[in-house]
């Protein structure tokens, strides 16, 4: 089977298919032009006052942090919810989401990192 035969076959099973499950990397988002999430350069830049209290993504994305340092993580947590709401998202994700709005089963997307 050449390519071209692969591709057919997975249009054929999207057209058929009545729920889907999309799981994406990092790179749906950051080429969009947001940050990564686990990146030394990602939202450790892009929220400097992690930086500033030496902590990277990992060490404010749990519940202790917030527990810890509620004002931190809060602020931290909207900062990226601005940029989310700040970014146009580029072509892929609007196809992605004219496939899921055929699913009569529903569709959930997941972001991998």
């Amino acid at each position: 089977m050449d390519d071209n035969d692969k591709i057919a076959l997975v249009a054929t099973w999207l057209n058929e298919a009545d729920g889907l499950l999309i799981t994406a990397g990092a790179g749906m988002g950051v080429d969009s032009g947001l940050p990564d999430f686990l990146g030394p350069e990602g939202f450790w830049r892009a929220y400097p006052a992690l930086r500033a209290h030496g902590m990277c993504f990992h060490d404010i994305a749990s519940p202790a942090a917030l527990k810890k340092s509620p004002t931190l993580g809060w602020s931290f947590y909207g900062h990226r919810l601005a940029l989310y709401r700040a970014t146009e998202p580029h072509e892929g994700f609007r196809i992605l989401a004219s496939w899921a709005a055929r699913m009569t089963q529903g569709a959930s997307c997941s972001q991998a990192t």
